[in-house]
């Protein structure tokens, strides 16, 4: 079926003058001389082949066709204009695009915008987790926000944070660790890409575990704190991440003391960037605030 989508420019055209009926008004609220409002509703009209207005003297009206086409043609401007302002911001504010790990957007990040957006009413965020990383360029990107080892090459660096991982437990499970030394016996759970932590954390707290109990390995973050929260087993998590979940009252609990880790929380940026608008080193300034709050160090 072939599609009959008019000049959109046309329909803007031809929903201003309906609802103003008046050519001249449409042109000064659109920013055209009535000539080519005119000329507008014209090519419209000949391009559905019927007329949208009667067209009398000192005074303009909808026909028929005008009355039951409009009412279409205004909800689907309207559709876009909300969908345009959802996405992408009102024009009378500033918008933020933020990328981060999908784990710190919703394990630490999400839960402190508030925070930001109440001190800065004029700014709106865009957030986007890595998931959906490649669906977004470099250059569209406001700030980065990346956890790992500060090895991006052709990037700027900035290191925001040091880290250290806890085991996490469910909170009705809290009673069955007494030391670390109890941790291999309940089921652990691996994060893929983090399978380390484990041998990590036991070795550090002269814990072997060899003899541990391995039942799930998760792809994310997120997933391993709701495994955990469902006292589905223990996980490590970045002592940031457990701190603001028990703050929140998440049903879960810190099962040990803390120790280091490797990686950390940078912000990076394309070499050769223009200035930094104002309204992105404020969210810079806030973060760097924010990821030096928790006390990360045994």
């Amino acid at each position: 079926m072939k599609h009959r989508l008019p000049n959109l420019t046309w329909l803007r055209t031809f929903e201003s003058a309906a609802r103003l009926l008046n050519f001249t008004a449409a042109g000064r609220e659109l920013g055209l001389t009535q000539t080519a409002v005119s000329l507008h509703i014209k090519s419209l009209e000949a391009s559905l082949g019927c007329k949208l207005f009667l067209r009398q003297p000192r005074r303009l009206a909808l026909s028929e066709m005008g009355e039951a086409y409009v009412g279409s043609v205004r909800r689907a401007l309207d559709d876009i204009n909300m969908s345009t302002t959802g996405l992408f911001g009102s024009t009378t504010k500033h918008t933020i695009t933020v990328k981060a790990p999908i784990s710190t957007v919703t394990l630490w990040l999400a839960p402190l915008l508030p925070d930001f957006l109440d001190k800065h009413p004029a700014i709106n965020i865009r957030l986007i987790s890595r998931i959906w990383a490649d669906s977004i360029a470099d250059e569209d990107v406001d700030i980065d926000l990346r956890l790992g080892y500060g090895d991006w090459p052709g990037m700027n660096i900035e290191k925001l944070s040091e880290e250290t991982i806890v085991p996490v437990c469910a909170r009705s499970a809290a009673e069955n660790i007494k030391s670390p030394a109890d941790l291999p016996g309940g089921n652990l759970i691996h994060i893929l890409g983090y399978e380390d932590n484990w041998e990590r954390y036991l070795s550090a707290r002269g814990v072997q575990i060899k003899e541990a109990n391995i039942r799930c390995w998760v792809d994310t973050t997120a997933a391993a704190f709701e495994l955990v929260a469902a006292d589905g087993g223990y996980a490590t998590f970045l002592t940031r991440f457990a701190q603001s979940a028990v703050r929140r009252g998440c049903p879960v609990a810190i099962a040990g003391p803390p120790i280091a880790f490797p990686q950390a929380h940078y912000i990076t940026d394309v070499i050769g960037r223009g200035p930094v608008k104002p309204e992105v080193e404020l969210f810079k300034s806030w973060l760097r605030v924010r990821l030096k709050e928790t006390k990360q160090t045994s």
